[in-house]
């Protein structure tokens, strides 16, 4: 059986993950396994914000993306997937699944203007650490630029997310389903930032 293929949409927060991880999901006709997602169906279902949830949220998110790959199931994976804390449960799929990261860029100010917006206006916002991470900013922390992307030997497209996608959805399609033999042939990495 051919190996499913793992879309990883990475990126430091605001960047508009979620957004482009259900358009390609669409897109490709596969499900979203999306991290922020699962914690706010885990609080509506009653668990307690405060009882480690971002650990079991981060449990649960693995767990359901080694059952799709494990089923044979292609999907797109969406989360912040920092290196330190990330690689350890991706790397475990590496051998069952075509791994392909898609890492988002963004202008801190428009992230900072999206965090924002979405913390007065989305109400199941209110179980990240959106004041938090708002706070930070506004006390001179930059946890936009310091966010460190996830270091895999695997092909990586660079979008940037601050207007429109750059490059466009039809290119991000095109990366998310390079047969796995064009993956083998480029050992290199792929990045881009253009319009194509």
């Amino acid at each position: 059986m051919r190996h499913p293929t793992l879309i990883a949409v990475s990126g430091p927060p605001g960047a508009g993950k979620t957004t482009l991880a259900h358009a390609l999901a669409d897109a490709l006709g596969w499900p979203a396994v999306c991290r922020d997602e699962i914690k706010e169906r885990m609080v509506a279902a009653g668990a307690d914000p405060a009882d480690h949830l971002d650990l079991k949220t981060l449990e649960a998110f693995f767990r359901t993306i080694g059952e799709l790959v494990k089923s044979g199931t292609s999907l797109v994976a969406e989360a912040a997937f920092q290196d330190r804390l990330w690689r350890p449960g991706l790397e475990p799929l590496v051998d069952l699944a075509g791994i392909r990261v898609i890492r988002c860029v963004v202008d801190p100010e428009c992230a900072r203007v999206r965090i924002t917006r979405r913390a007065a206006e989305v109400p199941s916002r209110a179980v990240h650490a959106d004041a938090d991470l708002l706070r930070r900013i506004a006390e001179g922390e930059r946890p936009i630029e310091s966010w460190v992307p996830i270091a895999l030997d695997v092909p990586c497209l660079v979008v940037d997310t601050t207007q429109d996608w750059k490059p466009s959805l039809a290119r991000i399609v095109e990366f998310a389903t390079l047969t796995q033999q064009s993956t083998a042939d480029d050992q290199s990495t792929i990045t881009s930032t253009d319009n194509a």
